[in-house]
């Protein structure tokens, strides 16, 4: 008798019984975002959970809000955000809260939408601006305070941003406003986020949008400027996950919380530059990383 004659009787049977056949467990689908540490921690979290015997699917290469709107909508169980981003672009909260704070307060908003953040890791990743580590001391700039001071002056500093951090609403416009300064509109430029380090690298732009974890900025010589006003807020990279999956699955709190950590801003730094700057695939990074770490 065939496999497939065997399991039509051993279905039919169950049927007779008023039984039904078990049904196969749903696949944890993990999401992130389109860039370097996104893409790593996604992949790193989907060959811990199928090293524990997950199922997993992933999901990356996302935009921020099409992936937090997949997630409330429950097609992406599980991703890594960043507190600063769930505060302020997701829940619209405008205050100034110190880590501990926002925290506490995306906690709670997300709670009541299904979402739990569990254990912050170590890792920053907040939005920088950097410049040419020798471009910055020959212009005496320091910190934001110090470039505002120069394009209030006159000088035309082109600046490279991400379309995201442009519109968003802890972005560029509030930045300037906060600082008393605009570059200008001919002086932003605006291009993908990955493609920003390399552009001021190359001396296309004067000042970069950077994330404060990015390996690029020690490998290419950037120096990040000071946020004199404090005006960035925390951004602790964190596992976020769908309240149903977490209750079907209540190991992977541990395993998840197990992996955050482990993770601070040298850390994914130096992951980063693996990608980045060495070249190593994403898969093999986050690979290596897991069996250092004895997590597979």
């Amino acid at each position: 008798m065939k496999a497939n004659q065997i399991t039509r009787l051993i279905a039919g049977t169950l049927l007779a019984l008023g039984l039904a056949l078990p049904a196969a467990a749903a696949p944890i689908v993990v999401g992130g975002k389109n860039y370097t540490e996104q893409q790593l921690m996604a992949e790193m979290t989907t060959q811990l959970l199928a090293a524990k015997g997950f199922e997993v699917e992933k999901r990356a290469g996302l935009g921020t809000a099409p992936l937090r709107q997949a997630q409330e909508n429950g097609q992406i169980d599980l991703y890594w955000e960043y507190t600063g981003t769930s505060l302020i672009t997701f829940n619209k909260i405008t205050d100034k809260l110190n880590a501990q704070e926002t925290y506490e307060k995306i906690k709670e908003l997300d709670a009541a939408k299904g979402l739990v953040w569990l254990n912050p890791s170590k890792a920053n990743n907040t939005y920088a601006l950097a410049m040419r580590k020798d471009d910055a001391a020959e212009k005496g700039i320091e910190t934001i305070s110090d470039l505002a001071t120069k394009i209030n002056a006159g000088d035309k500093l082109k600046f490279g941003s991400n379309a995201e951090f442009y519109a968003r609403a802890d972005g560029l416009k509030p930045l300037e406003e906060a600082y008393g300064f605009s570059f200008g509109r001919a002086e932003v430029v605006r291009m993908d986020t990955g493609l920003v380090y390399q552009a001021l690298k190359d001396g296309q732009v004067d000042v970069g949008l950077v994330f404060a974890t990015d390996g690029r900025i020690p490998a290419f010589g950037f120096v990040v400027l000071t946020d004199d006003k404090g005006y960035f807020p925390d951004y602790a990279m964190t596992p976020v996950i769908r309240q149903p999956v977490l209750d079907a699955n209540p190991a992977l709190a541990d395993i998840l919380n197990d992996l955050s950590a482990r993770l601070d801003d040298a850390v994914m730094a130096g992951l980063n530059a693996k990608i980045d700057v060495d070249r190593e695939p994403i898969e093999k990074v986050a690979t290596d990383f897991l069996t250092a770490q004895g997590l597979i």
